[in-house]
């Protein structure tokens, strides 16, 4: 049983070394002591009756009972900085932080030019950005507002559908002077074909809609978006990519364009809780409209 309740010090110390692996990281990222950060590890344990961590030369090894806390900790450490965006701007005014979260492809190649001209207007609005293709529990306030290619469900969100996305096969003119433009999907075969390394939910939402994919047919295998559309404007082969990003880029040929192309919804959500903070509104609306422009481009 506990001897008495953690400060939040005792948590983030915690934190840092579940994500450094060890004091003297974990005291750098915090800017504390590695003695400090040793003993909060010391006040937590004690505090929880728990022993969260072992040594071994290569580090601190978290033990079953640190995995099974941190989501919790991690929930605190979204709270914490949630209270942080909130306290930076009030209500109604138009000033402080919107943390917004999208996927790398959105915010690498979609985003920047839409958060430019936001920002060109609202000067005192700081924007957080996330990117990940790992969705981002809005109700846990990891972020304020989230770009989605999937409905949300949860009834506390307020969400918009924005569109929907096309995707087509491309390949750089360069690729095809050399090795030609394929005729059928069975011929797509025979070129170097981009794609990915792991299964992912898309691979296997496109594996429902008839798409045999599998790993082994990619001469180049990778899970970053943006590292296979660089790779696509380099000249290595055929690969998939959003309509409306890749009519940016004169030198993308589109090929098959009858036989290949699939869409996928694209979504705005924010907590219902923050529909009447003016910052978070602001954005949400400018969001809105530039992102269906967008999506009107990708069609």
């Amino acid at each position: 049983m506990a001897q008495r309740e953690p400060d939040w010090e005792t948590y983030r110390s915690f934190l840092a070394v579940m994500t450094e692996g060890s004091l003297s990281a974990a005291a750098r990222r915090l800017a504390l002591t590695q003695p400090t950060v040793g003993r909060h590890i010391d006040q937590l344990e004690a505090a929880l009756a728990l022993s969260l961590f072992t040594r071994s030369q290569t580090g601190l090894i978290p033990t079953q009972a640190a995995r099974e806390l941190l989501p919790h900790a991690q929930a605190m450490q979204s709270a914490a900085d949630a209270l942080v965006r909130a306290s930076s701007g009030a209500e109604a005014e138009e000033r402080g932080a919107v943390r917004l979260t999208a996927s790398v492809m959105i915010g690498g190649e979609v985003l920047p030019a839409i958060l430019t001209a936001f920002s060109e207007k609202h000067r005192n609005i700081a924007i957080e950005l996330v990117l990940s293709d790992q969705t981002q529990d809005l109700l846990r306030r990891d972020a304020d507002i989230a770009v989605r290619m999937v409905r949300p469900k949860q009834e506390a969100l307020v969400a918009r559908k924005i569109g929907r996305i096309a995707l087509g096969l491309f390949a750089h003119r360069r690729y095809l002077e050399r090795h030609g433009t394929p005729k059928s999907l069975a011929a797509v075969t025979e070129h170097a074909l981009i794609g990915f390394d792991k299964e992912t939910a898309v691979v296997r939402a496109l594996r429902g809609m008839g798409l045999a994919l599998s790993r082994d047919m990619f001469a180049l295998r990778c899970d970053a978006d943006l590292a296979q559309l660089a790779a696509l404007r380099a000249g290595y082969g055929l690969g998939v990519c959003q309509l409306g990003i890749a009519r940016r880029d004169p030198e993308l040929v589109q090929v098959l364009n009858g036989a290949f192309r699939y869409e996928l919804d694209m979504w705005l959500v924010m907590h219902k809780d923050l529909r009447n903070t003016r910052r978070m509104r602001l954005l949400f609306d400018h969001l809105v409209a530039e992102l269906t422009t967008y999506a009107a481009s990708s069609r």
